[in-house]
């Protein structure tokens, strides 16, 4: 949720209504979504090229990492779906409208913030990685959050401006003034804190005339939150007098903050207060409107939910879930972070919403080339619940396999109505999917993929996933990936195993330093592309179209309960690197060059290489500006283009110069065929 206005309205008066704080010793809820968005924002990172995810990682390490030193014990809270009613709908297609704009800004030089598409699953994983307590809600959080806090009596910490409005024990401290950057020592000990500023609830109320602080929920669906906007609102705000009373020089910036806490701040209750503001409004309206603000200012009320119960136990009741008679299995997997807020939303709503990312515009949007891996997933959600079925879906057609997905469509958004995989019975029931057999459910992922399991066997487990992911990618139209995509993606999926051998502590000195010098040498690659270098806006959008079908493959196989061994995110793809390698491999560096300092590298290389390359369109090995009648000609009089890979014009360098001896093997056998199909 979020007061507009409100958060800024508040930091402008901070010596009013914060406390210093020295932060130490202490339980801290933390809301995690306004969490990864601050850190993702606020530490430099290059968000144009699909996310930098082992940056990231680190920062998340390191904030963490500042949190132990003071002694201070994390509880990372994330929202899950959105809520079954979908009252917020609205508010969401505005911000996937925002991000819209945003990402195109990026896309040509602009400003912006846009998340890359995997940051949540990144964030999960560096908590898991830490052994940071963390919960996923079934939906939003924070009335979740302000209950857990108040049970445990320890102050919040997110950047949301409503808990400027929840009643909290212990106080709300904002992300933008937590310095987890600046530990300092108190003088004279070795104890350690954060600096921090800590809302006080009852200081804003006695800057308003002493109001009771009952009124502050009536007050944030009057001022406009993500869950109320009622154009009815408007006639009443354009009738009553707002005071504005003593206001500073931003005080018109802030007039509707400023000018209806001070008209609340005269009215002893909330029943009082809620008649006057039914009293400008017509009597046909005036209970429906009521209805409405009493339902909205509940979300302000402490939670049924006891989330201390599953910090304590590993489990907890949700009423809302419960209510649904989800299988007991999948609310687990929710609770734990093990399946995503897309399912949840799918499974409830019906309905997902794809996010944009820094693509390029004038395509259709990138998730297109993962919709056969989306629809394999509504399928295995179809029949959840006797009590799902029996609902009503908004915007649906009446077939029963519609789901609708609110996607990109230029630089505006569309709802479009997608259908789900019809399963055979012994694969249709969510409930029962978790008895599948190990081979069952692997042999459903790689056939949604389309991909043998034979052509996985020499792949690290860790990267099974990603190998039958980029499989998938290549075979599909949409895709348009040329050769140096697949080695710059290929040669960035290193990083994992690099870094494992270099922070091995058996390490043999022979092998270590061919990593290290690798590793080192792939790190100047990412930290040459950051500074003012133009984007290729193609290339951008192949790389997300890969992230895409990588996402939903996770999600997929997380369904299934992990029959592929999850990839660790954080050093399998960073978006500075495979975006420099595209350039280096376009004009001076072959991809042989670069693994020669390190065989181990470049025999994992060949393996990933030879996994993928029977998947791959036989055009991504050939020369461009060929045409058939001229290589039909070269095969005539003994010339072979694979032999002359090396020539000068820019088309053959391109395609070959960053080519290394296994592509261009596998060009050769593929010469055969190639030529023998175009004779058909």
């Amino acid at each position: 949720m979020g007061i507009r206005g409100l958060m800024s309205f508040v930091e402008d008066h901070s010596n009013e209504f914060f406390t210093d704080l020295k932060m130490r010793d202490t339980k801290i809820v933390i809301d995690g979504y306004a969490l990864f968005h601050r850190l993702c924002f606020s530490s430099n990172l290059e968000l144009r090229y699909g996310g930098d995810y082992d940056s990231f990682a680190d920062v998340a390490q390191k904030f963490f990492e500042s949190l132990f030193v003071c002694n201070i014990c994390p509880y990372v809270v994330l929202d899950g779906g959105c809520d079954i009613s979908d009252k917020k709908l609205k508010t969401l297609k505005d911000r996937a409208r925002e991000k819209i704009q945003m990402a195109h800004s990026l896309s040509v030089g602009g400003g912006g913030y846009v998340c890359p598409l995997l940051i949540r699953e990144v964030f999960i994983q560096v908590l898991i990685k830490l052994q940071v307590c963390f919960v996923q809600c079934f939906s939003e959080a924070d009335r979740d959050i302000m209950t857990l806090a108040n049970h445990w009596n320890c102050p919040v910490l997110s950047s949301d401006s409503d808990f400027c409005i929840f009643d909290l024990k212990t106080g709300f401290c904002p992300l933008n003034s937590f310095q987890w950057r600046n530990v300092n020592t108190i003088k004279g000990t070795q104890d350690c804190y954060i600096p921090a500023k800590c809302f006080s609830l009852d200081a804003l109320c006695h800057h308003f005339s002493n109001m009771n602080k009952a009124l502050l929920p009536l007050f944030a669906v009057l001022c406009g939150n993500d869950h109320i906007n009622l154009p009815i609102i408007e006639t009443f705000l354009s009738k009553v007098c707002l005071p504005l009373g003593a206001t500073s020089s931003k005080g018109r910036r802030h007039h509707r903050v400023l000018g209806l806490l001070n008209w609340l701040s005269h009215f002893a209750d909330t029943a009082e207060a809620l008649d006057n503001v039914l009293k400008y409004l017509p009597k046909k309206d005036r209970e429906n409107v009521k209805e409405i603000l009493c339902c909205s200012m509940e979300e302000y009320q402490q939670s049924q939910v006891k989330l201390q119960d599953f910090f304590q136990h590993g489990t907890y009741a949700c009423p809302a879930a419960l209510n649904l008679d989800l299988p007991e299995w999948v609310l687990v997997a929710l609770a734990k972070g093990q399946l995503s807020p897309f399912i949840s939303d799918a499974l409830v709503l019906r309905r997902t919403i794809l996010h944009t990312q820094v693509e390029n515009m004038q395509q259709p949007n990138a998730h297109r080339v993962s919709l056969p891996i989306r629809q394999m997933i509504y399928g295995l959600l179809l029949n959840a619940s006797p009590h799902l079925e029996n609902m009503s879906w908004k915007a649906l057609p009446s077939q029963p396999l519609a789901f609708s997905e609110v996607e990109r469509i230029n630089k505006n958004i569309k709802t479009s109505i997608v259908n789900a995989v019809a399963l055979p019975k012994d694969h249709a029931d969510l409930s029962k999917l978790t008895e599948l057999s190990l081979a069952k459910r692997q042999i459903l992922l790689l056939d949604t993929l389309k991909v043998k399991q034979t052509i996985l066997e020499p792949i690290p487990s860790s990267l099974k996933l990603p190998i039958s992911v980029s499989c998938y990618w290549l075979q599909h139209t949409e895709s348009k990936a040329k050769l140096h995509h697949l080695q710059a993606l290929l040669l960035g999926m290193l990083m994992g195993p690099l870094h494992a051998i270099i922070t091995s502590p058996d390490k043999e000195e022979l092998r270590e330093v061919g990593a290290r010098m690798l590793y080192e040498e792939f790190q100047r690659v990412k930290e040459q592309t950051r500074p003012g270098t133009r984007l290729d806006l193609d290339t951008a959008h192949i790389f997300c179209q890969w992230q895409c079908c990588l996402q939903m493959g996770m999600y997929l196989n997380q369904l299934l309960s992990t029959p592929l061994p999850e990839p660790d995110l954080t050093r399998l793809y960073s978006g500075s690197l495979v975006h420099g390698l595209c350039r280096q491999l376009l004009t001076s560096t072959s991809v042989e060059s670069l693994l020669s300092m390190c065989p181990e590298a470049k025999q994992l290389y060949e393996h990933l290489f030879n996994a993928i390359r029977s998947y791959a369109p036989a055009e991504l090995f050939l020369p461009k500006g060929k045409s058939n009648s001229k290589k039909r000609r070269q095969k005539k009089h003994g010339t072979s283009w694979s032999k002359n890979r090396m020539g000068t014009t820019s088309d053959t360098r391109c395609c070959y110069e960053g080519s290394n001896r296994f592509g261009l093997l596998m060009a050769e056998n593929l010469e055969e065929q190639i030529e023998v199909s175009e004779l058909e």
